[in-house]
């Protein structure tokens, strides 16, 4: 299984996200970019990569104790920005420390049982777009993602408490990435 950590936003904070990201798609070039499916929109909080299934309850244990360390917070979705000239991303904005302590737990917890494939910073986001993949983008491509992400910079969402988090599952199916909740734990009151 191929799974991550994640915090899932809201109904309202999606719809919202999901209007002003349709105005991105009409930029000129935005079609040449792979926009990530709505119904897939989430915030990542660690990487496992492939886990065996005999691992699930070693993490189940490790993660509930996670989350019961620490508190429940709130955020919004807010702002953009890039990475380099391949990833359009939406930022985020309120109790974000709490989001990054909660990660970090998080991390610690599932190497216990299971290395983690990440090792970069934590830069908490949700993923909009990315140029295709195979060579540079080209300069229309570019262009349409800048300039998204210089309008993503005024967005601001409608804040919301982040009350759980949830241990997903990545599947490929249609050409494109489908995320499940393989099961979730709450964050301490």
């Amino acid at each position: 299984m191929r799974l991550f950590l994640a915090a899932l936003p809201p109904a309202a904070a999606l719809a919202e996200l999901g209007a002003t990201a349709a105005g991105l798609r009409a930029l000129p070039g935005a079609e040449g970019l792979r926009w990530t499916a709505e119904d897939g929109w989430h915030i990542t909080l660690a990487f496992l990569g492939r886990v065996d299934e005999q691992r699930l309850p070693e993490l189940r244990e490790v993660l509930a104790r996670a989350g019961a360390e620490g508190p429940a917070h709130r955020l919004r979705l807010a702002g953009g920005g890039r990475f380099g000239e391949r990833v359009l991303w939406v930022g985020l904005a309120g109790q974000t420390r709490a989001l990054r302590s909660l990660a970090q737990r998080a991390g610690r917890a599932v190497d216990e049982v299971h290395p983690l494939e990440q090792e970069h910073d934590y830069h908490p986001h949700l993923t909009l777009a990315r140029t295709p993949r195979g060579g540079p983008p080209d300069g229309e491509r570019r262009r349409a993602l800048r300039r998204a992400a210089e309008l993503l910079e005024a967005f601001q969402g409608v804040e919301w408490p982040v009350t759980e988090f949830h241990l997903m599952c990545s599947e490929f199916a249609d050409g494109r990435p489908h995320y499940t909740s393989v099961t979730s734990w709450p964050l301490a009151g």
